[in-house]
């Protein structure tokens, strides 16, 4: 037997975000491709983490994460999402959200399964069902509304659906799932008996006047809702891989057993440091987000109009597709890449959200970005 890489390990390639990042720093461009987010860090996230380190709190924390994280995150939903989950049985936390999704799909899904995707769609999630055998049913949104075809979400089920996953706000197009939208996915879950998988990273980033709404706080969907949830983006802590999942504790406690499996746990001091932000800062910092996020939106679509890349505005999120087919290229890769090379500022391009050619005219860029970082690359837009 030969020896060599898994059939998973040989398909496998570069993310788009990150491949764009590594060139970008290699022509010294302005990195409006990854969602880092470059805003501080709260200063109370900080020093608690700083504290538990000297206290000592450097060893493996439980399975499903540090008592004090989680309770801070049980009051924190209840309060701001309308959800009550027991700390003790129905919230893990997770090396980020993607390390939430992961377990979860790992715990409720079989090889030969399929899941409805939203397209554009964040490419960890495809990922991730591919990486476990599960096939995603892709369900196309179009510009500039990015409205859900509730008949095409309705013919992509068939017997072996047994999960759609929602994202809102909506990483890369910035839309704001509605109300009355949620209720009709959640009528539908009802009716297939499906899973509803939920990423709610960016629930602080609403603009506009739009309040974040939970599908598991809409009546009769929390059982069959897995909330999942990081403070990577609330806290400016991308790096930290601070999230967590809450669901049912049938559900719940088969995700802790598999979140001990793969990642054991996130790093403890950092744990508590989050905690300590979750009950410390006030609730002007959550709104404040909402606001300062705004700002830097019209910023960049300004920048991005006045360059003649018409910009899709978000409703939420820290992100903007924008439509750049004036650009020299075939396809949003050579498209991205001249933006690059032209002007000094990356943005990813529009394949790595879309099957086929549907993307080729795109490309997202982000304003989670300090502000001088981002009227650089708006004056850099300008010039192109």
């Amino acid at each position: 037997m030969a020896l060599e890489l898994s059939r998973l390990a040989r398909g496998s390639r570069t993310s788009p975000i990150r491949s764009m990042t590594v060139e970008c720093a290699r022509l010294g461009g302005v990195n409006l491709a990854q969602g880092v987010c470059d805003t501080p860090v709260p200063e109370e996230v900080r020093r608690a983490a700083r504290d538990a380190i000297e206290a000592g709190a450097n060893t493996y924390s439980r399975y499903d994460g540090h008592e004090e994280l989680r309770r801070a995150l049980a009051a924190k939903m209840k309060r701001d999402n309308g959800l009550d989950y027991d700390p003790e049985g129905e919230i893990v936390v997770t090396s980020g959200a993607t390390g939430a999704f992961y377990v979860a799909a790992l715990g409720l899904l079989e090889r030969g399964d399929e899941v409805v995707v939203f397209e554009p769609y964040y490419g960890y999630h495809t990922n991730t069902l591919e990486a476990l055998g599960i096939t995603p049913r892709f369900v196309q949104l179009k510009p500039p509304d990015w409205d859900i075809p509730l008949d095409e979400l309705e013919a992509a089920i068939t017997e072996r659906t047994r999960a759609i996953i929602i994202n809102t706000p909506v990483n890369p197009s910035g839309k704001v799932i509605s109300r009355s939208e949620l209720v009709a996915l959640g009528e539908i879950a009802q009716e297939h008996d499906l899973f509803l998988f939920t990423d709610e990273v960016y629930e602080h980033f609403m603009f506009d006047g739009r309040q974040h709404i939970s599908p598991a706080s809409l009546p009769g969907l929390r059982e069959r809702t897995i909330t999942i949830n990081a403070l990577s983006k609330t806290f400016a802590i991308t790096g930290w891989r601070i999230g967590w999942v809450a669901a049912d504790r049938r559900f719940a406690s088969a995700f802790g057993n598999l979140n001990d499996l793969v990642y054991v746990c996130p790093p403890s001091p950092l744990q508590l440091g989050a905690a300590a932000g979750l009950e410390q800062l006030p609730r002007d910092y959550y709104t404040g987000i909402g606001t300062e996020f705004a700002e830097k939106r019209d910023i960049l679509c300004a920048a991005l109009e006045r360059a003649g890349l018409h910009p899709f505005r978000p409703q939420g999120s820290y992100f903007t597709l924008a439509d750049i087919s004036r650009l020299p290229g075939q396809t949003s890769d050579e498209r991205a890449m001249y933006l690059l090379k032209e002007a000094g500022v990356a943005a990813v391009p529009g394949s790595a959200f879309f099957r086929g050619s549907a993307g080729d005219s795109l490309a997202r860029f982000c304003f989670g970005k300090t502000d001088a970082e981002l009227a650089e690359a708006c004056r850099r837009l300008e010039n192109l």
